[in-house]
């Protein structure tokens, strides 16, 4: 059973970079996918950034695509996203998921992921 731990939220200011990590344990396999989505109060988990296990490909989300970059180190089972000029609007409970090693659907769908992390805060003060 593949556990994740996401870490580095925190409160910052608009214009300001972070990185967030995501590591993962017990896992016995190979993923088709690790992903970032992000949440708000009162709205659907939203897509952020995908990368495939082979790292050839990454995937983003139209509102973040030049900001965020996406990376994972397989070897230390550890997948980061790197948030570059940070807006107000990208405040949300940041989320890793793992799509085990079987391909459920498209890598922005939810659904696609059977593994969820606990999320981590990130607040983007104006």
């Amino acid at each position: 059973q593949v556990q994740l731990v996401e870490s580095g939220g925190a409160v910052v200011q608009a214009g300001a970079s972070l990185r967030l990590s995501c590591a993962a344990s017990g896992r016995t396999s190979a993923s088709v996918a690790m992903a970032w989505f992000r949440q708000v109060p009162g709205k659907d988990r939203e897509f952020v950034a995908a990368i495939s296990w082979s790292l050839t490909r990454t995937y983003y989300a139209d509102s973040v695509k030049g900001r965020f970059t996406i990376a994972s180190n397989n070897a230390k089972n550890t997948t980061y996203l790197q948030l570059n000029r940070l807006k107000p609007e990208d405040t949300a409970v940041y989320y890793c998921a793992d799509t085990g090693p079987y391909y459920r659907g498209p890598h922005s769908n939810p659904t696609s992921y059977d593994t969820w992390g606990q999320g981590t805060q990130v607040t983007v003060s104006s």
